[in-house]
């Protein structure tokens, strides 16, 4: 008698995983996004995030305002509206866009769902899989997660205390042409690099710019910190230095409130219509009521001096983090001296590495992004992201505090059982090169 064939069991957690498309594969689960659960901890001094401090807006006034926007344009607010955006609004975000420099049309601005939306509607239509994107070394780490999940190859381009290296832009574009791959743009966030924190000077923007025209690579320029300049004034715009070459991503998330997600594309007209119709696709339209509600701030609010009270609370929060820095960290690390943004980049004393340590500085109670986020190629061990847009001055200094000890910890670890090298000077103010050598 024989005996009956085993039934297979399928011991596959997903069952629907040979049914996914190929550019799931490229998808990749956020670090910041991975860190919330343990940061939102109230014994955790979170350094990682880079969630807008909105505790100082006019809540009662808001409240007055959107009352009164439901009672005058509530049936229009709530209803669907233009693919592009609602007309009002792309009016005001001309004139934000003015304190920049940038002397913009509203028909070439496309309104979307925060500036995520607008740099995930610039790749889809832009990109293959398999075209390159030129990208800071370091660089976002919600860009990257666009890019990957369009299946592109992200090139990084080398960094110095003024931004990108044009020389570096360059090689990096003709290496791309040699090697028979398609560039198709060049993704920067040159006012306070998210996550360096550095500023390109004027002189750098038109250097850039320059060698963008050289080798016929398209600029898309992400400036949600833009106007939180805290020891300087604004910088031009790289779109109002070029209008052709260049794709303007802007955000009301920072300088106003993110829950709204409310963010534009200014584009040259023929892209435009590329972008509206790929909203179109993907949204039907923007969320109506936000645009209202944004456009009724702007109306009714003295928004030009709500920016000016948040850069003073962040000037607060900036200073107490490169005092507490320059206070508590060991010889060998060196940071960022932001002028504007959010956030402060780290290069731990080498032989340390950041992913790594990041289990005990939790066990600490204090969290950071590990650099290796803002990379696509695996560099940025030594290199962390601190955040100080949202913790209160104190806790900030509470949080390098405890951050320090767990350095310190390590180095003395790495200097008993690694390998015996001379620590480099200490950062109290250093800059240095930004990409990770390791």
């Amino acid at each position: 008698m024989s005996l009956p064939e085993p039934t297979r069991q399928d011991t596959r957690l997903d069952r629907y995983v040979s049914s996914y498309a190929e550019r799931t594969n490229g998808m990749r689960a956020s670090a910041v996004r991975a860190l919330f659960a343990v940061a939102n901890r109230p014994e955790v001094v979170s350094l990682a995030g880079g969630m807008p401090n909105i505790a100082d807006l006019p809540l009662d006034a808001l409240a007055d305002t959107f009352k009164e926007l439901v009672l005058t344009k509530g049936i229009q607010a709530m209803q669907y509206g233009s693919g592009q955006g609602e007309p009002m609004l792309r009016e005001h975000i001309c004139e934000v866009m003015a304190l920049e420099g940038v002397v913009a049309h509203p028909d070439d601005v496309t309104v979307t769902a925060g500036s995520q939306q607008a740099l995930d509607l610039v790749t889809r239509i832009f990109c293959d899989p398999g075209d390159v994107i030129l990208a800071e070394a370091p660089s976002y780490v919600g860009a990257l997660g666009t890019f990957g999940s369009y299946q592109c190859e992200v090139v990084h381009v080398a960094m110095d205390e003024d931004g990108l290296v044009p020389s570096a832009l360059r090689e990096a574009a003709l290496a791309c042409r040699a090697a028979g791959k398609k560039a198709k743009f060049l993704y920067t966030i040159p006012n306070f690099n998210n996550p360096s924190g550095i500023l390109q000077p004027i002189e750098r923007r038109h250097e850039l710019l320059a060698v963008a025209r050289e080798v016929g690579l398209l600029v898309v320029e992400d400036n949600p910190y833009g106007l939180l300049n805290l020891d300087t004034d604004p910088v031009p715009a790289m779109r109002s230095l070029d209008d052709e070459q260049v794709i303007y991503l802007g955000s009301f998330s920072k300088t106003f409130a993110p829950g709204f997600r409310v963010g534009w594309v200014l584009a040259p007209h023929a892209v435009r219509e590329k972008l509206v119709l790929a909203q179109e696709s993907a949204t039907l339209c923007p969320p109506v009521f936000s645009q209202y509600a944004v456009s009724s701030y702007l109306e009714t609010q003295d928004w030009r001096r709500q920016i000016v009270a948040f850069k003073d609370m962040y000037r607060a929060r900036r200073d107490a983090m490169l005092d507490a820095l320059a206070e508590y960290m060991p010889e060998g690390t060196t940071w960022t001296q932001p002028a504007g943004g959010f956030f402060v980049w780290v290069t731990l004393p080498e032989g340390l590495d950041s992913q790594a340590m990041l289990p005990r500085a939790v066990t600490a109670r204090v969290a950071y992004t590990p650099g290796t986020a803002f990379y696509a190629d695996g560099l940025g061990s030594r290199n962390m992201r601190l955040s100080f847009c949202f913790p209160t001055p104190e806790r900030i200094r509470e949080g390098v505090r405890r951050l320090a000890q767990v350095v310190n910890h390590e180095f003395e670890l790495h200097q008993t059982f690694g390998l015996d090298r001379s620590p480099m000077h200490h950062g109290g103010g250093a800059v240095g090169p930004v990409p990770d050598q390791n």
